[in-house]
């Protein structure tokens, strides 16, 4: 089994959270939900972990790396409100202390568990087009968008429909929508979709450039 790596382990903004703690990392996450650096430094410090777990229960490689998308997007949800009570009995190391990767293993087992994955031919995640970190927060990003932009930008990024077909979707759907109006529309629902993203997300994944379109946002509406 190959565990894929993840090139923005190596990304300065990333390497230099290294020295925190878990505890220290979840805490930053909590106090700073504009900044996405660090959910990414605590995904990379466990991908290994949760991908190994997800890889020896999944029937495909493809499969897989949905199901560990999906865990991540969880886990980046859920880690909002995650606290580290020592009262707490489950998930305690020897210490009585509830550690962060324990909740990730004890977290990954119960989606496994309970995952009900589409067929192979209908999942359109890609992993390497977007790492969960990124993933994430262009789910976030995207719900800040106008319903209809958003409707506009899933169709064109994730289906790869043309103009026209989006406009004939709309249209049956009761919008007054040409192609030509939606051609208009696409360059402003991505400029609005990374402008979304927090600053630091851009810089590390998209390094700077305005090319949120270029991405094949493959699975960004699960």
């Amino acid at each position: 089994m190959q565990i894929p790596t993840f090139p923005e382990a190596s990304h300065p903004i990333v390497k230099s959270l290294f020295h925190h703690s878990d505890r220290e990392l979840l805490t930053l996450y909590q106090r700073h939900p504009d900044e996405g650096k660090y959910f990414t430094a605590i995904f990379c410090r466990y991908s290994a972990i949760v991908y190994t777990l997800v890889r020896h229960s999944a029937k495909s490689p493809v499969r897989a790396d949905y199901l560990f998308a999906l865990i991540w997007q969880r886990i980046f949800h859920e880690m909002r409100t995650l606290d580290f009570n020592p009262s707490i009995e489950a998930n305690n190391d020897e210490t009585g202390e509830l550690t962060l990767q324990n909740w990730l293993i004890e977290l990954t087992a119960m989606s496994i568990d309970r995952a009900q994955l589409p067929p192979v031919e209908s999942i359109q995640y890609s992993l390497e087009a977007a790492p969960p970190p990124l993933w994430c927060y262009l789910q976030q990003a995207l719900d800040t968008l106008p319903p209809l932009l958003r409707l506009m930008v899933v169709m064109s990024q994730t289906f790869k429909w043309s103009e026209t077909r989006i406009a004939a979707y709309l249209q049956a759907e009761g919008e007054n929508v040409t192609p030509a109006e939606v051609a208009r529309q696409l360059p402003t629902g991505y400029r609005q979709l990374e402008e979304a993203l927090p600053e630091d997300i851009r810089t590390i994944y998209l390094y700077g450039e305005n090319a949120i379109e270029s991405f094949n946002s493959n699975g960004t509406a699960p």
